[in-house]
Protein backbone atom coordinates (compact mmCIF):
# COMPACT_ATOMS: atom_id res chain seq x y z
CA UNK A 1 0.00 0.00 0.00
CA UNK A 2 1.06 3.46 -0.88
CA UNK A 3 1.94 6.10 1.62
CA UNK A 4 1.58 9.93 1.72
CA UNK A 5 4.82 11.65 1.18
CA UNK A 6 4.59 14.88 0.65
CA UNK A 7 1.26 17.04 1.08
CA UNK A 8 -1.68 17.47 1.01
CA UNK A 9 -1.76 20.51 -0.40
CA UNK A 10 -4.91 22.94 -0.76
CA UNK A 11 -4.72 24.43 -4.10
CA UNK A 12 -7.98 25.73 -6.12
CA UNK A 13 -10.99 26.45 -4.17
CA UNK A 14 -14.42 27.59 -5.18
CA UNK A 15 -17.95 28.00 -3.87
CA UNK A 16 -18.84 24.10 -4.08
CA UNK A 17 -15.67 22.26 -5.42
CA UNK A 18 -11.53 22.46 -4.64
CA UNK A 19 -8.41 20.50 -5.45
CA UNK A 20 -6.07 18.89 -3.52
CA UNK A 21 -2.40 17.98 -4.32
CA UNK A 22 -0.41 14.95 -2.96
CA UNK A 23 2.65 12.84 -3.55
CA UNK A 24 2.90 9.07 -2.69
CA UNK A 25 5.40 7.12 -1.90
CA UNK A 26 4.16 4.52 -4.79
CA UNK A 27 1.31 3.96 -7.25
CA UNK A 28 -2.32 3.90 -5.37
CA UNK A 29 -5.70 5.41 -5.51
CA UNK A 30 -5.77 8.75 -3.46
CA UNK A 31 -9.20 9.96 -2.13
CA UNK A 32 -10.29 13.06 -0.19
CA UNK A 33 -12.94 12.50 2.17
CA UNK A 34 -15.38 14.63 4.25
CA UNK A 35 -17.94 13.89 6.99
CA UNK A 36 -20.67 15.61 4.71
CA UNK A 37 -20.24 13.31 1.80
CA UNK A 38 -18.46 15.46 -0.33
CA UNK A 39 -15.01 14.09 -1.30
CA UNK A 40 -13.27 12.72 -4.59
CA UNK A 41 -11.40 10.70 -6.11
CA UNK A 42 -8.10 10.33 -8.45
CA UNK A 43 -5.28 7.68 -9.50
CA UNK A 44 -1.73 8.62 -8.71
CA UNK A 45 0.39 9.88 -12.28
CA UNK A 46 4.13 9.19 -12.39
CA UNK A 47 6.89 11.51 -13.21
CA UNK A 48 10.82 10.46 -13.03
CA UNK A 49 9.60 7.33 -10.44
CA UNK A 50 7.89 9.93 -8.24
CA UNK A 51 3.74 9.49 -7.66
CA UNK A 52 1.43 12.24 -7.82
CA UNK A 53 -2.16 12.77 -7.84
CA UNK A 54 -4.28 16.27 -8.10
CA UNK A 55 -7.55 15.43 -6.58
CA UNK A 56 -11.04 17.25 -6.99
CA UNK A 57 -13.22 17.19 -4.57
CA UNK A 58 -17.14 18.22 -5.18
CA UNK A 59 -20.68 18.61 -3.54
CA UNK A 60 -18.78 21.23 -1.17
CA UNK A 61 -21.54 24.19 0.00
CA UNK A 62 -21.10 27.47 -0.12
CA UNK A 63 -19.60 29.34 3.19
CA UNK A 64 -18.68 26.40 4.84
CA UNK A 65 -15.54 25.08 6.44
CA UNK A 66 -15.75 21.34 5.71
CA UNK A 67 -13.02 19.04 7.89
CA UNK A 68 -11.58 16.43 5.33
CA UNK A 69 -9.23 13.38 5.74
CA UNK A 70 -6.79 11.82 2.88
CA UNK A 71 -6.92 8.11 2.20
CA UNK A 72 -4.75 6.44 -0.03
CA UNK A 73 -5.99 2.60 -1.63
CA UNK A 74 -8.64 2.59 1.48
CA UNK A 75 -5.91 3.57 4.49
CA UNK A 76 -6.26 6.78 6.18
CA UNK A 77 -3.01 8.64 5.58
CA UNK A 78 -3.92 12.27 6.97
CA UNK A 79 -4.08 14.27 9.49
CA UNK A 80 -0.72 12.23 11.04
CA UNK A 81 -1.06 10.01 13.55
CA UNK A 82 2.78 11.29 14.96
CA UNK A 83 4.06 14.31 16.92
CA UNK A 84 3.31 17.56 16.07
CA UNK A 85 0.20 16.40 13.78
CA UNK A 86 -2.31 15.24 16.37
CA UNK A 87 -1.83 19.19 18.11
CA UNK A 88 -2.90 21.07 14.82
CA UNK A 89 -7.00 21.18 14.59
CA UNK A 90 -7.99 19.51 11.66
CA UNK A 91 -7.50 20.30 7.80
CA UNK A 92 -10.39 22.36 6.60
CA UNK A 93 -11.39 23.18 3.41
CA UNK A 94 -13.16 26.47 3.35
CA UNK A 95 -15.52 27.35 0.18
CA UNK A 96 -16.43 31.17 0.17
CA UNK A 97 -19.68 32.82 0.98
CA UNK A 98 -21.77 34.67 -1.87
CA UNK A 99 -20.64 38.18 -0.27
CA UNK A 100 -18.31 40.57 -1.69
CA UNK A 101 -15.18 39.95 1.06
CA UNK A 102 -11.95 38.20 0.36
CA UNK A 103 -8.48 38.03 2.07
CA UNK A 104 -5.46 37.72 -0.07
CA UNK A 105 -1.95 37.33 1.81
CA UNK A 106 0.99 37.75 -0.51
CA UNK A 107 4.67 37.56 -0.35
CA UNK A 108 7.93 36.06 -1.89
CA UNK A 109 11.50 34.25 -0.90
CA UNK A 110 11.25 31.64 1.01
CA UNK A 111 14.14 29.84 2.28
CA UNK A 112 13.00 26.24 4.01
CA UNK A 113 13.27 26.76 7.93
CA UNK A 114 15.67 24.52 9.68
CA UNK A 115 14.35 21.22 11.58
CA UNK A 116 12.85 22.08 14.72
CA UNK A 117 15.40 22.75 17.69
CA UNK A 118 18.22 24.06 15.47
CA UNK A 119 18.88 27.54 15.13
CA UNK A 120 17.58 29.43 12.21
CA UNK A 121 20.11 31.80 10.63
CA UNK A 122 17.26 33.99 8.97
CA UNK A 123 15.06 34.64 11.68
CA UNK A 124 11.43 33.51 12.38
CA UNK A 125 9.56 32.32 9.18
CA UNK A 126 6.62 34.30 8.42
CA UNK A 127 4.58 30.68 7.00
CA UNK A 128 5.29 29.30 10.57
CA UNK A 129 4.47 31.93 12.28
CA UNK A 130 0.84 32.21 10.36
CA UNK A 131 0.05 28.41 10.74
CA UNK A 132 0.81 28.96 14.69
CA UNK A 133 -1.96 31.96 14.26
CA UNK A 134 -4.42 29.85 12.79
CA UNK A 135 -3.98 26.91 14.17
CA UNK A 136 -4.35 28.95 17.72
CA UNK A 137 -7.82 30.20 16.67
CA UNK A 138 -9.41 27.68 13.56
CA UNK A 139 -12.16 29.73 13.91
CA UNK A 140 -10.92 33.37 13.71
CA UNK A 141 -9.37 35.40 11.09
CA UNK A 142 -7.67 32.99 8.00
CA UNK A 143 -6.35 34.14 4.65
CA UNK A 144 -8.91 32.90 1.82
CA UNK A 145 -5.61 32.36 -0.12
CA UNK A 146 -2.18 33.27 0.32
CA UNK A 147 -0.28 34.06 -2.96
CA UNK A 148 3.39 32.77 -3.29
CA UNK A 149 4.99 34.93 -5.51
CA UNK A 150 8.25 33.40 -6.10
CA UNK A 151 11.63 31.49 -4.94
CA UNK A 152 9.63 29.04 -3.07
CA UNK A 153 12.79 26.91 -3.53
CA UNK A 154 16.15 27.97 -4.30
CA UNK A 155 18.05 25.66 -6.51
CA UNK A 156 21.10 27.80 -6.67
CA UNK A 157 21.14 28.43 -2.47
CA UNK A 158 21.08 25.03 -0.93
CA UNK A 159 21.10 24.41 2.81
CA UNK A 160 24.13 22.47 4.81
CA UNK A 161 21.90 19.53 5.24
CA UNK A 162 20.69 19.66 0.84
CA UNK A 163 24.64 19.59 0.81
CA UNK A 164 25.39 16.68 2.42
CA UNK A 165 22.71 14.84 0.48
CA UNK A 166 24.15 15.94 -2.88
CA UNK A 167 27.28 14.95 -2.01
CA UNK A 168 26.01 11.37 -0.59
CA UNK A 169 25.22 11.16 -4.60
CA UNK A 170 27.94 13.16 -6.65
CA UNK A 171 30.64 14.86 -6.52
CA UNK A 172 30.49 18.49 -5.56
CA UNK A 173 33.65 19.40 -7.22
CA UNK A 174 31.86 18.64 -10.91
CA UNK A 175 29.54 21.04 -12.17
CA UNK A 176 26.55 22.23 -10.65
CA UNK A 177 28.59 21.73 -7.70
CA UNK A 178 26.16 22.31 -4.57
CA UNK A 179 23.39 23.43 -6.80
CA UNK A 180 20.48 20.77 -7.45
CA UNK A 181 20.99 19.27 -10.89
CA UNK A 182 18.00 17.14 -11.71
CA UNK A 183 15.04 16.64 -11.34
CA UNK A 184 15.48 14.29 -7.96
CA UNK A 185 17.00 16.45 -6.60
CA UNK A 186 14.27 19.09 -7.32
CA UNK A 187 12.11 16.85 -5.11
CA UNK A 188 14.52 17.24 -2.53
CA UNK A 189 14.37 20.88 -2.07
CA UNK A 190 9.93 20.68 -1.80
CA UNK A 191 10.49 18.01 0.68
CA UNK A 192 13.27 20.45 2.55
CA UNK A 193 10.68 23.06 2.44
CA UNK A 194 6.83 21.78 2.63
CA UNK A 195 7.74 18.92 5.07
CA UNK A 196 8.07 21.38 7.84
CA UNK A 197 5.37 20.54 10.37
CA UNK A 198 3.61 23.93 10.64
CA UNK A 199 3.94 24.75 6.52
CA UNK A 200 2.88 21.36 5.81
CA UNK A 201 -0.39 21.98 7.87
CA UNK A 202 -0.88 25.11 6.93
CA UNK A 203 -0.82 24.25 3.00
CA UNK A 204 -3.03 21.68 3.84
CA UNK A 205 -6.31 24.33 5.27
CA UNK A 206 -5.46 27.18 3.29
CA UNK A 207 -5.30 27.48 -0.44
CA UNK A 208 -2.47 28.64 -2.71
CA UNK A 209 -2.06 30.29 -5.78
CA UNK A 210 2.20 30.33 -7.00
CA UNK A 211 4.65 31.64 -9.56
CA UNK A 212 8.31 30.87 -9.91
CA UNK A 213 10.56 33.60 -9.99
CA UNK A 214 14.67 33.41 -10.95
CA UNK A 215 15.70 30.90 -7.75
CA UNK A 216 13.34 28.32 -8.81
CA UNK A 217 15.61 27.70 -11.38
CA UNK A 218 18.66 29.93 -11.19
CA UNK A 219 19.84 33.47 -9.71
CA UNK A 220 19.15 36.32 -12.78
CA UNK A 221 17.13 33.45 -14.69
CA UNK A 222 16.82 34.57 -18.23
CA UNK A 223 18.79 38.07 -17.73
CA UNK A 224 19.28 38.36 -21.41
CA UNK A 225 20.21 36.59 -24.42
CA UNK A 226 23.83 36.32 -24.03
CA UNK A 227 22.97 35.15 -20.68
CA UNK A 228 20.83 32.45 -21.94
CA UNK A 229 24.00 31.39 -24.51
CA UNK A 230 26.43 31.37 -22.19
CA UNK A 231 24.35 28.87 -19.19
CA UNK A 232 23.46 26.70 -22.94
CA UNK A 233 27.03 25.94 -23.45
CA UNK A 234 27.34 24.50 -20.16
CA UNK A 235 27.62 20.48 -19.70
CA UNK A 236 24.94 20.92 -16.88
CA UNK A 237 22.02 23.88 -17.79
CA UNK A 238 19.77 21.70 -19.91
CA UNK A 239 19.05 18.97 -17.43
CA UNK A 240 19.03 21.85 -14.70
CA UNK A 241 16.71 23.74 -16.12
CA UNK A 242 14.21 21.03 -17.73
CA UNK A 243 14.45 19.60 -14.25
CA UNK A 244 13.26 23.37 -13.06
CA UNK A 245 10.48 23.45 -15.42
CA UNK A 246 9.28 19.96 -15.24
CA UNK A 247 8.96 20.00 -11.18
CA UNK A 248 7.53 23.44 -11.37
CA UNK A 249 4.49 21.77 -13.15
CA UNK A 250 4.02 19.32 -11.19
CA UNK A 251 4.80 20.94 -7.46
CA UNK A 252 3.24 24.50 -8.05
CA UNK A 253 1.35 25.01 -11.52
CA UNK A 254 -0.67 22.44 -12.40
CA UNK A 255 -2.99 23.56 -8.60
CA UNK A 256 -2.70 26.95 -9.83
CA UNK A 257 -5.61 26.08 -12.56
CA UNK A 258 -9.14 25.63 -12.23
CA UNK A 259 -10.46 22.47 -12.83
CA UNK A 260 -11.86 23.16 -16.26
CA UNK A 261 -8.41 24.28 -16.95
CA UNK A 262 -7.23 20.87 -16.29
CA UNK A 263 -9.52 19.45 -17.94
CA UNK A 264 -8.33 20.96 -20.82
CA UNK A 265 -4.52 20.78 -20.57
CA UNK A 266 -3.50 17.96 -22.97
CA UNK A 267 -0.01 17.69 -20.82
CA UNK A 268 -2.26 16.81 -17.77
CA UNK A 269 -3.97 14.62 -19.80
CA UNK A 270 -0.65 12.71 -21.45
CA UNK A 271 0.89 12.20 -18.74
CA UNK A 272 -2.23 11.10 -16.81
CA UNK A 273 -2.73 8.43 -19.65
CA UNK A 274 1.12 7.35 -19.96
CA UNK A 275 2.35 4.54 -17.31
CA UNK A 276 5.33 6.47 -17.13
CA UNK A 277 4.67 10.71 -17.80
CA UNK A 278 8.06 12.05 -17.54
CA UNK A 279 8.47 12.26 -21.57
CA UNK A 280 5.41 13.98 -22.13
CA UNK A 281 6.51 16.32 -19.14
CA UNK A 282 9.66 16.60 -20.47
CA UNK A 283 8.93 17.11 -24.02
CA UNK A 284 6.75 20.33 -22.65
CA UNK A 285 9.65 21.75 -20.57
CA UNK A 286 12.09 21.40 -23.84
CA UNK A 287 9.26 23.66 -25.50
CA UNK A 288 9.04 26.33 -23.25
CA UNK A 289 12.81 26.25 -22.70
CA UNK A 290 13.18 26.88 -26.30
CA UNK A 291 10.58 29.36 -26.97
CA UNK A 292 9.07 31.57 -24.49
CA UNK A 293 5.62 31.67 -26.77
CA UNK A 294 5.24 27.21 -26.15
CA UNK A 295 4.07 27.26 -22.98
CA UNK A 296 2.21 29.82 -20.68
CA UNK A 297 2.39 29.66 -16.67
CA UNK A 298 0.45 33.28 -16.39
CA UNK A 299 -3.24 32.19 -15.34
CA UNK A 300 -6.32 34.77 -13.64
CA UNK A 301 -8.19 33.26 -10.59
CA UNK A 302 -11.19 35.40 -9.66
CA UNK A 303 -12.19 35.77 -5.85
CA UNK A 304 -15.83 36.88 -5.92
CA UNK A 305 -15.14 40.52 -6.56
CA UNK A 306 -11.20 40.32 -6.68
CA UNK A 307 -9.70 39.50 -9.98
CA UNK A 308 -6.09 37.96 -9.77
CA UNK A 309 -4.32 38.00 -13.11
CA UNK A 310 -0.68 36.55 -12.26
CA UNK A 311 1.71 36.87 -14.77
CA UNK A 312 4.99 34.90 -15.76
CA UNK A 313 8.01 37.52 -15.94
CA UNK A 314 10.45 35.23 -15.83
CA UNK A 315 10.09 32.31 -18.85
CA UNK A 316 7.62 34.77 -21.00
CA UNK A 317 10.90 37.29 -22.11
CA UNK A 318 11.62 38.38 -24.95
CA UNK A 319 15.74 38.76 -24.66
CA UNK A 320 16.91 39.85 -27.97
CA UNK A 321 18.36 43.32 -28.28
CA UNK A 322 16.25 45.59 -30.27
CA UNK A 323 13.27 43.72 -29.31
CA UNK A 324 13.42 43.05 -25.86
CA UNK A 325 10.11 42.66 -23.64
CA UNK A 326 9.51 40.78 -20.25
CA UNK A 327 6.14 39.43 -22.16
CA UNK A 328 6.07 38.08 -25.56
CA UNK A 329 3.47 39.82 -27.51
CA UNK A 330 0.27 37.08 -27.26
CA UNK A 331 1.45 37.14 -23.02
CA UNK A 332 0.72 40.70 -23.21
CA UNK A 333 -2.31 40.76 -25.11
CA UNK A 334 -3.39 37.64 -23.16
CA UNK A 335 -2.75 40.08 -20.28
CA UNK A 336 -4.62 42.97 -21.54
CA UNK A 337 -7.70 40.14 -22.02
CA UNK A 338 -7.64 39.13 -18.81
CA UNK A 339 -7.68 42.46 -17.47
CA UNK A 340 -10.84 44.11 -19.90
CA UNK A 341 -12.99 40.62 -19.68
CA UNK A 342 -15.87 41.66 -17.59
CA UNK A 343 -14.49 44.30 -16.49
CA UNK A 344 -17.45 45.34 -14.18
CA UNK A 345 -17.79 42.09 -12.58
CA UNK A 346 -14.96 42.81 -9.79
CA UNK A 347 -13.87 45.62 -7.58
CA UNK A 348 -9.92 45.44 -6.98
CA UNK A 349 -7.70 44.04 -9.90
CA UNK A 350 -4.34 42.17 -8.55
CA UNK A 351 -1.66 41.95 -11.35
CA UNK A 352 0.93 39.08 -9.36
CA UNK A 353 4.03 39.54 -11.11
CA UNK A 354 7.31 38.36 -9.12
CA UNK A 355 9.37 41.46 -10.16
CA UNK A 356 8.11 44.73 -9.13
CA UNK A 357 7.38 47.39 -11.67
CA UNK A 358 7.47 50.59 -9.51
CA UNK A 359 11.66 50.13 -7.53
CA UNK A 360 13.44 52.75 -5.94
CA UNK A 361 13.95 55.74 -8.38
CA UNK A 362 17.69 54.93 -8.40
CA UNK A 363 17.75 51.49 -9.33
CA UNK A 364 14.78 52.25 -11.77
CA UNK A 365 17.16 55.02 -14.11
CA UNK A 366 20.15 52.71 -13.75
CA UNK A 367 18.41 49.65 -15.20
CA UNK A 368 17.20 51.93 -17.81
CA UNK A 369 20.22 53.51 -18.74
CA UNK A 370 22.09 49.52 -18.34
CA UNK A 371 19.64 48.23 -20.74
CA UNK A 372 20.44 51.61 -23.51
CA UNK A 373 23.95 50.48 -23.22
CA UNK A 374 23.36 46.55 -23.92
CA UNK A 375 21.52 47.81 -26.83
CA UNK A 376 24.69 49.60 -28.23
CA UNK A 377 23.32 52.82 -28.13
CA UNK A 378 26.62 54.32 -26.82
CA UNK A 379 28.89 52.12 -28.33
CA UNK A 380 29.92 48.61 -28.49
CA UNK A 381 32.17 49.42 -25.11
CA UNK A 382 29.83 50.68 -23.84
CA UNK A 383 27.68 47.63 -24.78
CA UNK A 384 29.66 45.35 -23.31
CA UNK A 385 30.01 46.88 -19.63
CA UNK A 386 26.66 47.56 -19.92
CA UNK A 387 26.16 43.61 -20.03
CA UNK A 388 28.57 42.54 -17.35
CA UNK A 389 26.69 45.35 -15.04
CA UNK A 390 23.40 43.90 -15.65
CA UNK A 391 24.69 40.64 -14.64
CA UNK A 392 26.54 41.81 -11.40
CA UNK A 393 23.82 43.99 -10.59
CA UNK A 394 20.45 41.98 -10.70
CA UNK A 395 19.42 44.57 -13.27
CA UNK A 396 16.33 43.09 -14.89
CA UNK A 397 13.36 43.88 -13.73
CA UNK A 398 10.60 45.58 -15.66
CA UNK A 399 12.01 49.21 -15.69
CA UNK A 400 15.34 46.86 -17.46
CA UNK A 401 12.38 46.23 -20.32
CA UNK A 402 11.49 49.96 -20.63
CA UNK A 403 8.96 49.28 -23.33
CA UNK A 404 7.28 46.58 -21.31
CA UNK A 405 7.28 49.08 -18.57
CA UNK A 406 5.46 52.33 -20.27
CA UNK A 407 2.71 49.02 -21.75
CA UNK A 408 2.04 48.36 -18.03
CA UNK A 409 2.19 51.87 -17.12
CA UNK A 410 -0.37 52.15 -19.94
CA UNK A 411 -2.21 48.91 -19.46
CA UNK A 412 -2.58 49.70 -15.04
CA UNK A 413 -3.95 53.82 -15.74
CA UNK A 414 -6.44 52.26 -19.20
CA UNK A 415 -7.59 49.74 -16.27
CA UNK A 416 -8.20 52.48 -13.74
CA UNK A 417 -10.44 54.21 -15.54
CA UNK A 418 -13.53 54.83 -17.15
CA UNK A 419 -17.11 54.24 -15.54
CA UNK A 420 -16.49 50.33 -14.73
CA UNK A 421 -13.24 50.79 -13.67
CA UNK A 422 -12.28 48.79 -10.14
CA UNK A 423 -11.14 51.01 -7.04
CA UNK A 424 -8.37 49.42 -6.80
CA UNK A 425 -4.94 48.33 -8.79
CA UNK A 426 -2.55 46.68 -7.18
CA UNK A 427 0.73 45.67 -8.72
CA UNK A 428 1.89 42.48 -5.95
CA UNK A 429 5.24 41.53 -6.23
CA UNK A 430 8.61 40.31 -4.09
CA UNK A 431 12.02 39.42 -5.06
CA UNK A 432 13.67 42.22 -3.60
CA UNK A 433 13.83 41.54 0.16
CA UNK A 434 12.05 44.34 1.61
CA UNK A 435 8.51 45.72 1.26
CA UNK A 436 7.46 48.89 0.32
CA UNK A 437 4.20 50.91 -1.06
CA UNK A 438 4.64 52.79 -4.03
CA UNK A 439 1.50 55.29 -5.95
CA UNK A 440 2.52 56.29 -9.88
CA UNK A 441 0.95 59.56 -11.05
CA UNK A 442 0.49 59.80 -14.95
CA UNK A 443 1.91 63.29 -16.88
CA UNK A 444 0.36 64.44 -19.17
CA UNK A 445 -3.20 62.52 -18.97
CA UNK A 446 -5.90 62.24 -16.33
CA UNK A 447 -5.32 60.43 -13.48
CA UNK A 448 -7.16 56.51 -12.74
CA UNK A 449 -10.54 56.76 -11.76
CA UNK A 450 -8.76 53.51 -8.98
CA UNK A 451 -6.13 53.77 -7.11
CA UNK A 452 -3.32 52.19 -8.29
CA UNK A 453 0.25 51.11 -6.15
CA UNK A 454 2.84 48.77 -6.42
CA UNK A 455 2.79 46.48 -3.11
CA UNK A 456 5.88 44.71 -2.78
CA UNK A 457 6.59 42.29 -0.15
CA UNK A 458 9.39 39.96 0.42
CA UNK A 459 11.04 37.93 2.07
CA UNK A 460 8.75 35.28 3.98
CA UNK A 461 11.90 34.05 5.16
CA UNK A 462 15.20 35.15 3.91
CA UNK A 463 17.96 37.41 4.70
CA UNK A 464 19.70 40.78 3.58
CA UNK A 465 22.91 42.01 3.94
CA UNK A 466 23.19 45.75 6.14
CA UNK A 467 24.62 46.65 2.77
CA UNK A 468 21.27 46.00 1.04
CA UNK A 469 19.31 48.08 3.20
CA UNK A 470 21.45 50.84 3.20
CA UNK A 471 21.36 50.79 -0.64
CA UNK A 472 17.67 50.40 -0.91
CA UNK A 473 16.67 53.43 1.88
CA UNK A 474 19.15 55.41 -0.52
CA UNK A 475 17.61 54.48 -3.53
CA UNK A 476 14.39 56.20 -2.34
CA UNK A 477 16.02 59.26 -1.49
CA UNK A 478 16.19 62.60 -3.51
CA UNK A 479 19.85 62.57 -3.42
CA UNK A 480 19.41 58.70 -5.24
CA UNK A 481 16.65 60.84 -7.48
CA UNK A 482 19.50 63.49 -8.70
CA UNK A 483 21.77 60.98 -9.04
CA UNK A 484 19.64 58.72 -11.43
CA UNK A 485 19.33 62.45 -13.70
CA UNK A 486 22.99 61.85 -14.66
CA UNK A 487 22.71 58.13 -15.62
CA UNK A 488 19.40 59.26 -17.73
CA UNK A 489 21.26 62.34 -19.16
CA UNK A 490 24.37 59.86 -20.22
CA UNK A 491 22.36 57.28 -21.97
CA UNK A 492 20.01 60.22 -23.71
CA UNK A 493 16.89 59.06 -22.24
CA UNK A 494 13.99 60.60 -21.20
CA UNK A 495 11.62 60.64 -18.49
CA UNK A 496 9.43 57.57 -17.30
CA UNK A 497 5.93 57.70 -18.56
CA UNK A 498 4.76 57.90 -15.27
CA UNK A 499 6.11 59.47 -11.96
CA UNK A 500 5.94 57.50 -8.48
CA UNK A 501 6.41 58.11 -4.80
CA UNK A 502 6.99 55.91 -1.95
CA UNK A 503 3.97 56.12 0.56
CA UNK A 504 5.13 53.36 2.38
CA UNK A 505 8.54 51.87 3.81
CA UNK A 506 11.14 50.45 2.96
CA UNK A 507 10.28 48.03 5.73
CA UNK A 508 12.93 44.70 6.56
CA UNK A 509 12.13 41.47 8.12
CA UNK A 510 10.82 38.29 7.30
CA UNK A 511 7.10 39.33 6.55
CA UNK A 512 3.35 39.03 4.75
CA UNK A 513 1.20 41.46 3.44
CA UNK A 514 -2.65 40.90 3.54
CA UNK A 515 -5.15 42.49 1.96
CA UNK A 516 -8.83 42.72 2.75
CA UNK A 517 -11.30 43.82 0.18
CA UNK A 518 -15.29 43.97 1.30
CA UNK A 519 -17.18 46.07 -1.55
CA UNK A 520 -15.02 48.94 -2.98
CA UNK A 521 -12.99 49.33 0.45
CA UNK A 522 -9.45 47.57 0.77
CA UNK A 523 -7.14 47.87 3.24
CA UNK A 524 -4.03 46.39 3.34
CA UNK A 525 -1.90 44.82 6.36
CA UNK A 526 1.68 44.02 7.04
CA UNK A 527 3.04 41.85 9.60
CA UNK A 528 6.24 40.83 10.35
CA UNK A 529 7.56 37.39 12.09
CA UNK A 530 8.13 37.77 15.41
CA UNK A 531 10.36 35.26 18.09
CA UNK A 532 9.04 35.79 21.51
CA UNK A 533 8.79 33.43 24.69
CA UNK A 534 5.37 31.95 23.31
CA UNK A 535 6.84 31.37 20.28
CA UNK A 536 7.05 33.33 16.72
CA UNK A 537 4.06 35.14 16.23
CA UNK A 538 3.45 37.62 13.48
CA UNK A 539 3.16 42.00 14.70
CA UNK A 540 1.24 43.76 12.83
CA UNK A 541 3.89 46.80 11.21
CA UNK A 542 1.60 48.88 9.37
CA UNK A 543 -2.20 48.91 8.43
CA UNK A 544 -4.08 51.73 5.90
CA UNK A 545 -6.86 51.99 4.06
CA UNK A 546 -6.11 51.47 -0.37
CA UNK A 547 -9.66 52.62 -1.43
CA UNK A 548 -10.20 56.25 -2.21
Amino acid sequence: MAGLRLGPLLRYVDGSSATVWAETDGPGTVEVRCPDGAGGTSGTFQVCGHHYALVRVTGLAPGTATPYEVHVDGERVWPLAREPFPSFPPSVIRTPADDDRARISFGSCRWASPPTGEPDPVGPDALDALAKRIAADPEGERPDVLLLLGDQVYADETSDATKEWLAARRDLDEPPGSQVADYEEYTHLYYESWLDPQVRWLLSTVPTCMIFDDHDVIDDWNTSASWVEDMRATSWWRERVLSGLMSYWVYQHLGNLSPADVDADPVYAAVREAPDGTGALRDLAARAEADATAVRWSYRRDFGRVRLVMVDSRAARVLEEGRRSMLDRDEADWLRAQVFDDRGSYDHLLVGTSLPWLLPHLVHDVEVWSSALCRGDKGPRWARLGEKLRRAADLEHWSAFPDSFAELAELLADAGSGPDAPATVCVLSGDVHHAYVAEPSWPGRAEPEARVVQLTCSPVHNSIPASMRVGFRFGWSAAARSLGRVFRRHGGLGRPPVGWRRTGGPWFGNQLMTLATRGRSAVLRLEHAQEERAGVRLRRVMERRLSR
